[in-house]
Parts: C-alpha cells; sequence; structure tokens
C-alpha cells in the first residue's frame, strides 16, 4: 500500500510540473529559449533545442492529463477523455490526497437529458457532435486541477481536485456552473438544439469506504435520481438514495409486469352535452387492478411509473383500449363522437409519435377525428421543446382535436392556444367546485367561457359533483360536462348498460291521455 501510495504521489508531483510548463506564459518563451541556446552554444545547441523541446512538452502533455494515476491509455476515440477504468483510478489518487476533515473531494456526473432524442431525430452523427461539443464546453468550465471522463452513452464524470470548500453549498453551484456551460445551443442539420444535463453529485465524505470505485458509484446513483426528477435536475447523494434507488428497481418490475399482464386498464368517464344532455364522448383514464390492493386510481401509481420511465409504455396501452373501445361502441350501434386520451410531455417528445398513432387508428380503422388529444396547459404554456410543437400541430393536422387540459392552472397565453389550433379547453375543477354558490367561481368561469367563445373554441367542465354545478354551467354557456356527479369511471364492460339507461332517460315520455268516449 505506501509503495502504491509514493507511485501516485510521484505521478502527482510529474504532473503538476508538467501543467506549470504547459502554461501559455512559458510556451510563449519557447523562441526565447532557442534563442539563447544558440547564444551559449552555436549551432549544435540551437538545432537541439529547437527539436527538444517540443519532444519534451508533448512528453509532459501525455502526463497531464492523468495526474495520479499508472493508468493512461483507454481514451475515449470521439471525445479524447479518459474511460472509466482510468478515472476511477484518478479518484483513488485523488482520495489519497485528502483527510475527509480539513480537505476533502467530489465527484459529479452529468447525464444528458435527451441524447437518445436527439439522436432518434438527427442520426448518430449528430449526436457524436453533440456529445464532442459538450466535452469541449465542461473541459473549459472546471479547473486545471480537475478532471473530466467519458461514461457510457452520453455521461460524463469529473474529479475534483481536494479542497476546503468541496461542500455541498458549493457542489450545488459547480454544478449550476456546468449546466449553464453546456446550455448554448448547438446547430445540428441547420436546427438549434439545446442541450440539458441532470447533475449528481456525491462528496467523498458520504461514501462507505474511500475508494474512486464507490465514489463514482455513489455520484452515478444521485445522477440516475437526477435524471428521473429532470430535465436540468441536481441531486446530492445521501446513503439512503441507494435505497430508494431499489424501491424503484423493485417497483418498476412490479409495474412492468402489470403492464405485460393487462392489469393496467381504462375505465371510461362520461361527457355530456349541456343542451341535450347526449353523450358526447368518453375520456379514458388508467386504473390498476392490483392482485392484493383491489383498483387503484392515477394517484397511487403514476408518479413512481413515471419515474420508471414507463410513461410511454402507459400511452400505448391506454391508446390501444381507447381504440378498442371505440370499435366495441361502433359494432352496439351507439353514438359516442370521440374519446380523449392524454398524452404525457414524454410521449410528446417522442418524434415517432405520429407515425404511431397513424398506425394504430389504420388498424382500428378509426377516423382521426374520433380522438381527442388531452395536453395538459403546463406543457402549452412551456413549449420550448420542438418536437413537442411538431408533434401538437402534426396531431391537429392529421384531424385530431387538441383538448387543453387542467385550463386556469397553468399560464398558456392566448398565442399558444391559437398555436397549437387548441380545439377545446377543459376547465379545471377547481373553477367548478361550488360554482352554483360562489360569485366569484361563476365570474371566473364567464370569463374563461367569453373568451374561448370569442376565440371559437368549445369547453368542457371537469370535476361536476351536483345537479347545481351542472346547471349553472349550463346556464353560463359551457358546452360539455364531466365528473363524478354525472357518472364516475367504470369499465369498459359497464359503460353499454350505462349509455343505454341514460338514452332511455333521455327520451321523450310516451303520450298518454286519450279522452274516454
Amino acid at each position: 500500500m505506501m509503495r502504491k501510495r509514493g507511485k501516485f504521489r510521484l505521478l502527482d508531483q510529474i504532473a503538476r510540473v508538467s501543467e506549470t510548463l504547459r502554461r501559455p506564459e512559458f510556451v510563449a518563451f519557447m523562441p526565447a529559449i532557442t534563442l539563447a541556446g544558440f547564444w551559449w552554444g552555436g549551432e549544435r545547441v540551437l538545432i537541439a533545442t529547437a527539436l527538444g523541446l517540443p519532444m519534451v512538452y508533448a512528453l509532459l502533455g501525455a502526463v497531464r492529463m492523468a495526474p495520479a494515476t499508472a493508468v493512461t491509455d483507454g481514451r475515449d476515440g470521439l471525445t479524447g477523455l479518459e474511460l472509466r477504468d482510468s478515472f476511477v483510478a484518478m479518484l483513488d489518487a485523488s482520495l489519497l490526497r485528502t483527510d475527509g476533515r480539513v480537505t476533502n473531494s467530489a465527484c459529479l456526473v452529468l447525464r444528458l437529458d435527451e441524447a437518445d432524442r436527439i439522436a432518434e431525430r438527427h442520426g448518430h452523427a449528430a449526436r457524436n457532435e453533440m456529445l464532442r461539443r459538450t466535452a469541449e464546453r465542461l473541459a473549459g468550465a472546471l479547473r486545471e486541477s480537475d478532471r473530466l471522463a467519458r461514461l457510457d452513452g452520453a455521461s460524463f464524470a469529473v474529479a475534483l481536485a481536494p479542497s476546503r470548500r468541496a461542500d455541498l453549498e458549493s457542489m450545488v453551484q459547480l454544478s449550476a456552473r456546468l449546466q449553464d456551460a453546456v446550455a448554448a445551443p448547438i446547430s445540428l442539420d441547420g436546427t438549434r438544439v439545446f442541450v440539458t444535463a441532470s447533475v449528481g453529485y456525491a462528496l467523498s465524505g458520504r461514501v462507505a469506504a474511500r475508494t474512486g470505485a464507490l465514489l463514482l458509484e455513489a455520484a452515478e446513483t444521485a445522477a440516475d435520481d437526477a435524471l428521473r426528477n429532470g430535465p436540468g435536475a441536481i441531486r446530492s447523494y445521501a446513503p439512503e438514495t441507494h435505497r430508494t434507488q431499489s424501491d424503484r428497481s423493485a417497483f418498476r418490475s412490479v409495474i412492468e409486469t402489470a403492464l405485460d399482464t393487462g392489469q393496467i386498464v381504462a375505465h371510461f368517464q362520461p361527457q355530456l352535452c349541456t343542451d341535450t344532455g347526449a353523450v358526447s364522448g368518453f375520456e379514458a383514464l388508467a386504473r390498476w387492478q392490483h392482485p392484493t390492493r383491489g383498483i387503484l386510481p392515477p394517484s397511487e401509481f403514476i408518479t413512481e411509473l413515471e419515474a420508471a420511465g414507463l410513461s410511454e409504455r402507459l400511452g400505448e396501452v391506454m391508446l390501444f383500449q381507447a381504440l378498442s373501445a371505440l370499435s366495441r361502441w361502433d359494432s352496439e350501434g351507439l353514438d359516442v363522437p370521440l374519446v380523449g386520451i392524454n398524452f404525457s410531455r414524454e410521449e410528446l417528445r417522442n418524434p415517432r409519435l405520429v407515425d404511431k398513432l397513424k398506425w394504430e387508428l389504420d388498424r382500428f380503422a378509426i377516423v382521426p377525428e374520433r380522438i381527442a388529444v388531452e395536453v395538459l396547459e403546463t406543457v402549452v404554456a412551456d413549449a420550448d421543446n420542438d418536437t413537442i410543437v411538431r408533434n401538437i400541430a402534426a396531431l391537429a393536422e392529421l384531424g385530431c382535436g387538441i383538448d387543453l387540459d387542467d385550463f386556469g392552472t397553468g399560464h398558456a397565453s392566448i398565442t399558444n392556444i391559437r398555436r397549437f389550433t387548441v380545439r377545446r379547453i377543459k376547465i379545471d375543477r377547481s373553477f367548478v367546485t361550488h360554482v352554483d354558490q360562489d360569485r366569484e367561481q361563476q365570474a371566473i368561469v364567464s370569463a374563461i367561457l367569453s373568451m374561448a367563445e370569442r376565440l371559437g373554441l368549445d369547453t368542457l367542465a371537469e370535476g361536476v359533483e351536483t345537479p347545481a354545478e351542472h346547471a349553472m354551467l349550463a346556464q353560463l354557456g359551457c358546452g360539455h360536462v364531466q365528473g363524478f356527479g354525472l357518472a364516475r369511471p367504470m369499465p369498459l364492460d359497464d359503460t353499454f348498460d350505462w349509455m343505454r339507461r341514460h338514452g332511455a332517460a333521455l327520451a321523450p315520455a310516451p303520450q298518454f291521455g286519450q279522452r274516454m268516449g
């Protein structure tokens, strides 16, 4: 161990000398040193100096990139950075120079948030160019004593030189600075792409053992947690993070099984026209038929499902069941104009979303006009992502109706409403509750409905709980309503009897009363 420690210290001292000699102010003196050699020793010294100095400079440069490790090979062919094994050796050497009390070290891991989507949209050559540019920007934002490496995929690691200022606050500041360094747009195929990075970091004093492998593993665990909460999240490693990740891994296995075995099913909640009372559509809502806990609403599993990266898989299941429902209603002779399907931010980021939807519509022989794509107002209000913008526009052009969900909870401007060809706004339940009693609520809903009318938009109020709320919304001019007061979400098989009973209730009563002769 002492021999290994001495070897690391020797290499570190050599690296420090190399860094000093490679500074620009020393490089500027190279012609002067060559000329001085001619003055002191004539042509032979001139030639030796002119040939020798560049060779020495190059050798010192080879040492510079690995200051405290015996690993000098194994660089990434794309970025020229160190790879995992040599980076772990760097961390080992750095930890040997810290005492954990006065000085401390740290490791940061940056994961680019949308590298795979950029590859899907622009190709792998564009992705590689993004990685090269990102590596250059990160290197420029670090100190000379810090070390940068390329990990698997679109991930980078930073080893900080031992410092007295390595604490949680300084790590957050450094993480934000590195995020800013990569945030400037990159031009790919003539399109400006904005790169964001999720960052996880670990301080050497917080890992179970002071080894480079454990420190890197801790930083990667924190980075995975940041990536799940991103884009652009920053997370610190704590011992309980490992347990949280294990719980998520176990949940992912369970929810994947549920999706594959049909435990996740669509329940359908009817939407009624306030003018006629007829069914104007259904909204498809996910329910988990848990084998031991019974039927679970989305609030019991959707957050964990999204954290596990399964939003798109859920979307595929819900789309299939919604289209199957339309086919069955048609075969039973029931008039259901459309079905609403919630599209998550992750689904809308998929460049192939529209093609997938077209294929499914053709498969079921359903026209696009019978699909209402429900998009959260917060997604529309923050639609800087080019893929989201193009997908929503393409869905509208295809013929699907765009429903702006939870209207009033975000900050979607009128410009964005027109930009995305929104067909209908869904008034959030927070404005609907007690609308029959609260004059302020009535004024807000009336203003929303007036705006919608002027913009030529249809309207639907969510969360209608009582007949009085229903009546007030109809009086104010809301086009459609849905909520527990009308009907709860129900399995597909239950919708047939419900629709027949509802239709019978709307039918005019038979006229009796012929006069007796």
